[in-house]
Parts: structure tokens; C-alpha cells; sequence
């Protein structure tokens, strides 16, 4: 894809020939339409799109907290491709052709604000995940306003249940409700903190699985 500035391609729209024009994001742009192929369905090809295929299903339910997760990194793209980017590059796991996300390495927000310090989760009470942590708005850049960010991922049902405006972080602790319908269900949880103005944000942290009761 290239951008054009001036000349007399400017602004281009369509298909002329094999030339394809439009504009993205405010950029003009032109590509090739690409010749056939012969075997769309190589090994590398088959794999590439294994590994995308099992980032999307885990990101399209965290839409909405990965657009306050990753929304510096939404520059010319959006924060679901930047979230994207991160897990293909650094959190994808497996065997060609079987490939996952691997939670512990995955980010729902990434950010320089002082993360969450001891993190953890307690599901004894049916229907409900209790986050916990320390209060460490003396370390760094951390603010005792703060606002907790947390997520139960639920694979089986391919959705997710979220708080983005939760508790303060001197407050140390966030309940989450969950559905009736996730009783039994194993979910994956994560948190992070966003500043009170929603313009810094932590990297989220992993704090593991467990089953609802």
C-alpha cells in the first residue's frame, strides 16, 4: 500500500485496471490488486491464519476494554489492531497448525502507569470473582485514584464480563458479578488501572483461571 500526497493520483478512489485507490484514516493510499495464487492454501498461509483466527476470538469480546487499554497505540490504526499486533507477536502458543493465546503473556492493556501490585481473585461466592490487591499508589506514577479495570473471559461462551471505571486503587478490592449462565464455566481474569482523566494507563496483569461456583 502506498500513500500519496500529491500528483496526479491524489485522491484516487476505486479500480483502475489492476490499481486500487481509496483512503483510510484521512491517508490516500493505492495498492496491486495481487495476481491469483496458485495454492491459497500453503502450510505458511493455513498457519497465519490459525494464528489469527484464535487472536480474534479471544479479542472480539474485549473490545470495549482494549479501546481504554491500548488507545495510545491507536495511531493511524485501531486499538483492536494494536492489541492485535502485541498478541500475534508476543503471546501466541502451539503446534502448526493448532495455535492459542497464551493468557499469561497476553495484554488487554498496555500503558506506563504503575500496574497493579500482588493481584488476585477470589471465586468461593457463587456467581461473583473478587479482585484484590495491594495499594501502591506511593510507587511511581500510581495515584490513589486510580481507577481498577477488570475482566472475567469466559472461552466457552466467547464473551466477556467487565468493570472499566471500578474501584481506586487505595480501595484494594473490586467485585465482579457474573451471569447465572457462567456457573461451572472456567474464566480467565485480568486488571489493570486507568488514571482518573483516562489518559495513562497499566499494563493489565494475568491473574489466572478458575472455575464459577
Amino acid at each position: 500500500m502506498g500513500k500519496i500526497s500529491q500528483g496526479i493520483l491524489g485522491g484516487l478512489s476505486g479500480k483502475v485496471g489492476s490499481i486500487i485507490g481509496g483512503n483510510w484514516k484521512g491517508i490516500d493510499y493505492i495498492r496491486i490488486k495481487p495476481s491469483s495464487v496458485a495454492n491459497p492454501r500453503t502450510p505458511g498461509q493455513v498457519n497465519q491464519r490459525n494464528k489469527f483466527s484464535a487472536t480474534i476470538e479471544f479479542l472480539q469480546p474485549n473490545k470495549d476494554f482494549l479501546n481504554v487499554g491500548f488507545k495510545a497505540f491507536a495511531i493511524k490504526k485501531t486499538s483492536f489492531n494494536a492489541a492485535m499486533s502485541y498478541i500475534l507477536g508476543n503471546a501466541i502458543t502451539g503446534t502448526a497448525p493448532n495455535f492459542n493465546v497464551d493468557y499469561s503473556l497476553a495484554l488487554l492493556s498496555k500503558g506506563n502507569l504503575t500496574a497493579p501490585l500482588n493481584g488476585s481473585v477470589d471465586l468461593s461466592t457463587a456467581n461473583q470473582v473478587t479482585f484484590d490487591w495491594d495499594d501502591n499508589s506511593s510507587d511511581g506514577n500510581a495515584s490513589t485514584t486510580d481507577k481498577s479495570m477488570v475482566l472475567a473471559y469466559n472461552q466457552s461462551k466467547k464473551e466477556s464480563i467487565y468493570i472499566l471505571d471500578g474501584a481506586q486503587r487505595s480501595v484494594t478490592s473490586q467485585v465482579l458479578i457474573l451471569p447465572t449462565s457462567y456457573t461451572g464455566d472456567t474464566i480467565q481474569l485480568f486488571m489493570a488501572f486507568v488514571s482518573e482523566d483516562g489518559k495513562k494507563v497499566s499494563n493489565s496483569v494475568y491473574l489466572g483461571s478458575g472455575a464459577v461456583a
